[in-house]
């Protein structure tokens, strides 16, 4: 009987069941094909938003070597000046005693590094002013502390050449751990930024309420004008 209602289906509809099979075969292959399609376009986009990212991380990682090579390169350079201007007033010359003479030579370093450093190296920082400020803190930290102790040092009998390169030698060190970690860090950057942008908001919402008084002032102040105007009118038409 299901055979004979098949094929009096079959003779009706003009299709064949093996045939109604085959297209549910090709329909079901077709959905697959789309399906790996899709994965296969998806793992496409996904390989290539990684290997932006890795370039990005490469792009990142040369600027860090490029930053450190140009800080290296500048420090070096200022140290020579250090050691340079340092023996002239302290060795060759005998002009001025231990302290007065590291002094000196360290400001001309600052110098020579501050400005060079703000030129080339730190142009790759997010915010240059912040930067240079935070780098400023630095020296304005470790000098007095490097007179001092190497001056107590120089007087209890070490060697004044050999004190100032310990000096210089201690100065690179921390200045460039300073620089990684404080100068150079984003993250501190941007929150500097944002306690600045806070208080120039909060600045701003104060002055609105004086500048409002002012404005209402003003705004009365030409209201009682006009009054006495009018009253002198009326009086003058009376």
């Amino acid at each position: 009987m299901e055979q004979e209602d098949f094929t009096d289906l079959e003779e009706k509809s003009g299709t064949s069941y093996e045939s109604l099979e085959v297209e549910n075969l090709d329909e079901n292959k077709l959905d697959e094909n789309k399906i790996d399609e899709e994965s296969i376009i998806n793992q496409n986009e996904n390989k290539s938003e990684f290997n932006q990212i890795e370039k990005k991380k490469l792009k990142i990682n040369k600027a860090e070597i490029l930053q450190f090579l140009k800080f290296l390169a500048f420090s070096l350079s200022a140290g020579v000046i250090q050691l340079l201007s340092f023996e002239l007033l302290y060795n060759w010359t005998n002009a001025l005693p231990w302290w007065p003479s590291y002094l000196i030579s360290i400001l001309l370093s600052v110098i020579w590094n501050f400005t060079f450093n703000r030129k080339f190296t730190f142009k790759s920082a997010n915010n240059v002013p912040i930067s240079m400020t935070l780098a400023l803190c630095f020296y304005v930290m470790f000098i007095p502390v490097s007179v001092f102790g190497g001056d107590a040092l120089e007087t209890s009998g070490w060697n004044g050449t050999l004190v100032t390169i310990l000096m210089m030698v201690i100065n690179f060190i921390l200045e460039f751990f300073w620089d990684k970690f404080i100068v150079f860090n984003d993250k501190i950057v941007a929150s500097i930024l944002k306690v600045f942008k806070f208080k120039k908001i909060n600045s701003i919402d104060q002055q609105k309420p004086t500048e409002n008084k002012e404005q209402d002032n003003q705004t009365n102040g030409v209201d009682e004008k006009s009054e006495i105007v009018e009253g002198v009118e009326e009086k003058i038409k009376e």
